[in-house]
């Protein structure tokens, strides 16, 4: 009789399934433990397989850690670029659906420890700082400067450095993601994440939108969550 594969022990499951248990084990725990501390034979014991199991799909840690960031976040970052690409309304309009989507899809998840792995470990990890630097941070910064860039060509945007404000536009959002895994159970009283997302987002436009489109801002807001 053959068992239904969600019932039969993780050992017999198809092979095809056996990469994304190990990322999603691995994901846990270069979060929870961070990259240096995180052992391939404790990724291979959560995803329980063999250290040679493991072997068979990724070559060491590095090339684990790369097949998360391109399993997990890249795939979002897709998403997010299709978006802009597609979009036909106002750039506040977009501008406000991209940073609160980053957060519903990265900051308020468990792949935020992924930026903190990355600003702690990076130092150590030059060959890996760089291949998060390409695959992710330079994409992510021209799509925010693709969105500044578009409001400007369309009239909605004053004329500003697309460069540095994408720059002032990112760190307060690398901020929130850091203190969501370092700092939220030291505060007395947390900032709600969304009331800070529109918060930043309602400062980022006022300094960008013309006096004559000012009032295109207000529309998204009428649908924000709670």
């Amino acid at each position: 009789m053959n068992i239904p594969t969600e019932t039969k022990p993780r050992w017999e499951r198809r092979k095809d399934e056996r990469p994304q248990e190990l990322l999603a084990a691995a994901l846990d725990l270069f979060v929870d433990k961070g990259f240096s501390a995180t052992r391939l034979s404790d990724v291979a014991t959560r995803a329980g397989v063999s250290k040679g199991t493991l072997y068979l799909y990724f070559t060491n840690k590095e090339d684990l850690f790369k097949a998360v960031v391109r399993e997990h976040l890249l795939p979002v970052l897709d998403e997010a670029e299709a978006l802009v690409n597609n979009f036909s309304g106002h750039s506040a309009e977009l501008f406000r659906n991209i940073m609160l989507g980053w957060w519903q899809r990265i900051g308020d998840t468990k792949l935020s420890g992924i930026t903190k792995l990355m600003v702690a470990e990076s130092g150590n990890f030059p060959e890996l700082a760089q291949f998060y630097h390409q695959e992710m941070i330079v994409r992510g910064n021209a799509m925010i400067a693709r969105i500044l860039e578009r409001g400007m060509e369309r009239g909605e945007f004053r004329r500003i450095d697309a460069r540095l404000t994408t720059q002032a536009i990112i760190a307060p959002m690398i901020m929130l993601m850091m203190s969501r895994h370092a700092f939220c159970n030291c505060q007395i009283k947390p900032v709600s994440p969304l009331d800070y997302l529109n918060n930043f987002v309602d400062l980022c436009l006022y300094g960008m939108l013309r006096d004559d489109t000012a009032t295109a801002a207000d529309s998204p807001q009428t649908s924000r969550p709670c």
